[in-house]
């Protein structure tokens, strides 16, 4: 009876520990909270309050997968992407301090500041169809636009 505590000590640090890297793993990918806001069309005119939530993946990067629901119309699954320009040298060399006898050899990105353009496009489950543009601030996850869709709605986007 010892000996199948102690197995099991070890089985449920493992387990613990899961529990507690998992939901940091999905916070690394980089997900962001979208809304549209219903300007004009029959969604503006049932329910001009209504605020729709969307959910855009991948966002430390420049694109990813865009899911939302529209009323009446089911879930929409779709793409946002950026257009975001990022500089890239490269620096080779040798040296001669004591500090690096091998040289320098390597490799930096950065993302150039300002304001870039991207865009939305999705398709809902009734065949709906959602396309908007955005701009949104280099080396961040916020951002505003415009999209409309198939059915003559046309939304405010803000993230």
């Amino acid at each position: 009876m010892i000996a199948d505590q102690s197995l099991s000590r070890p089985v449920r640090a493992k387990a613990l520990a899961l529990a507690f890297v998992l939901p940091l793993a999905a916070c690394a990918s980089g997900t962001s909270p979208m809304q549209l806001y219903p300007l004009q069309g029959p969604i503006a005119d049932k329910d001009p309050t209504l605020v729709i939530q969307a959910t855009a993946q991948n966002t430390s990067s420049t694109s990813g997968e865009l899911t939302f629901r529209l009323p009446e119309r089911g879930k929409c699954v779709g793409t946002w992407s950026s257009l975001t320009p990022r500089t890239v040298s490269n620096s080779k060399g040798m040296s001669l301090t004591w500090k690096k006898t091998g040289g320098e050899v390597g490799r930096e990105v950065e993302t150039v500041a300002g304001v870039n353009n991207g865009e939305i496009y999705a398709v809902c489950a009734d065949g709906t169809r959602v396309q908007g543009t955005f701009v949104i601030g280099s080396g961040t996850a916020s951002g505003t636009g415009q999209a409309s869709d198939t059915n003559g709605n046309v939304y405010k986007l803000l993230f």
